[in-house]
């Protein structure tokens, strides 16, 4: 579409809220999907001991943080490839490729002496399913005018990260059940039968369909095809580093602990089934994530971001009090509780970073010019481009948080693992509230 400017009201009510809402509409589920493929190892892991893999549990909890490396990796990637690419050719190309790494998948899990390194190699490649945030996020953002921002990509982000908890409730499920599966079962000590090959081959008809629904139901905007030469230039803004370390406290929470939370629950209170309770979190922070975008659009911001990091703050140090420690067994309805309370405020913040990016930037471009003039016009469409960017790239970099959360539970206890997050939830207050929130902010948003 070459014609596309959402900003004006009549061209919004009769063309532009239609085609802006079937795309977004298309991007969720394909968004969901991929956060799936990307999630897959978080229970794929705590089930190959049971089978006959003879992991250590070091070497579980870096199964389900490798894919946080290609993750964030591949997304600094999608953040520019997308709006060079468009919407809807992205969105086919890069839900198809994730088939692969599903395939490997389901034929590995069936034999027990598949080398740990052919494994680690799955997951790195699962990993790319993540990428699929930043280019999803950065096109969608084009379709919308400023007020709905927040909201657009809340629902496509907060719906999409309920990819996260589909997976870790659908997947003890499927593996369960014979109906499915392509190829033989695996006995487990008490001698029931599991089909972990479902955890992969399920969805990639799934992925087929979707892959052809973007493909035919998307819309690529000239507006949006951007060259990298005009994107580069985010790497010389202070605030997409700023916004950066905000993202990376909000969702690189909120996916570090979806990845590792059912290995923490399985290894520090065995006595609780990981199906009954790792999904919920993921499910509330997703959730949680609409709310925030909605909510930051009436209120603003960077006061729900400071929100969001007090909340997580208190909740860490909540989850801490209830572990065990030496002869204390701990509680764990109070830690479980108490880790919800840490999804549902890395959600609210996660939705309310990513509405303060487009407000920063319009504002830093658009001041001091007059609407209406050739130069408003100008600085509003890089304003909307450096957005986009800034979108995708705090994006990646927040995904390592995939990573770095399990690796500290593999090489650091608990306990001190957490006492570090919350002194970097401290130092995200600070920013928003120094560059953002208080009275002469250099950037109110």
């Amino acid at each position: 579409m070459t014609d596309w400017t959402p900003e004006d009201p009549s061209f919004w009510r009769t063309t532009g809220r239609r085609v802006a809402t079937r795309n977004l509409w298309i991007a969720v589920p394909a968004l969901l999907v991929a956060f799936v493929v990307w999630q897959v190892w978080s229970i794929t892991a705590t089930n190959l001991k049971d089978v006959g893999f003879g992991f250590s549990r070091s070497q579980l909890f870096w199964l389900t943080a490798v894919p946080g490396v290609t993750g964030g990796t591949a997304r600094i990637l999608y953040t520019f490839l997308g709006p060079m690419i468009g919407q809807r050719r992205f969105t086919a190309i890069s839900t198809v490729v994730l088939i692969g790494p599903l395939l490997w998948l389901g034929f590995a899990v069936q034999n027990p002496d598949t080398p740990y390194a052919t494994m680690i190699a799955i997951a790195a490649l699962c990993g790319i399913g993540g990428a699929n945030f930043s280019s999803s996020l950065a096109n969608i953002g084009f379709f919308y005018p400023k007020r709905e921002k927040g909201n657009a990509t809340g629902i496509n982000g907060g719906l999409g990260n309920l990819g996260v908890s589909v997976v870790q409730l659908l997947t003890p499920i499927l593996i369960t059940s014979s109906v499915p599966a392509i190829g033989a079962g695996q006995r487990k000590a008490d001698g029931s039968q599991i089909y972990l090959q479902n955890a992969a081959f399920v969805w990639i008809p799934v992925l087929v369909v979707l892959a052809a629904v973007a493909w035919f139901g998307q819309n690529d905007l000239k507006v949006a095809s951007t060259p990298f030469s005009r994107q580069k230039v985010i790497f010389k803004r202070k605030h997409n580093w700023l916004m950066t370390w905000l993202y990376v406290g909000t969702f690189g929470s909120f996916i570090g602990f979806a990845a590792a939370l059912p290995l923490l629950i399985k290894t520090t209170f065995p006595a609780y089934p990981v199906a009954t309770y790792a999904w919920m979190g993921p499910a509330l922070g997703a959730l949680a994530r609409w709310a925030g975008g909605w909510i930051a659009d009436k209120l603003g911001g960077a006061r729900v971001t400071i929100l969001s990091f007090a909340g997580m703050a208190g909740s860490i140090i909540g989850v801490i009090s209830f572990l065990p420690a030496g002869s204390d067994q701990g509680s764990f309805p109070g830690f479980f509780l108490c880790f919800l309370l840490a999804f549902f405020f890395s959600g609210i913040g996660n939705g309310s970073t990513f509405r303060q990016i487009p407000v920063i930037f319009r504002g830093q471009h658009l001041k001091g010019l007059t609407e209406g003039t050739p130069q408003y016009a100008a600085a509003l469409k890089q304003a909307e481009i450096e957005s986009g960017a800034v979108t995708g790239f705090t994006a990646a970099i927040a995904a390592y948080g995939f990573f770095f959360i399990p690796a500290m539970f593999a090489n650091f206890s608990v306990t001190g693992a957490m006492w570090g997050f919350v002194g970097f939830y401290v130092s995200c207050v600070a920013v928003a509230w120094w560059f953002y929130a208080r009275k002469g902010a250099e950037a109110p948003s």
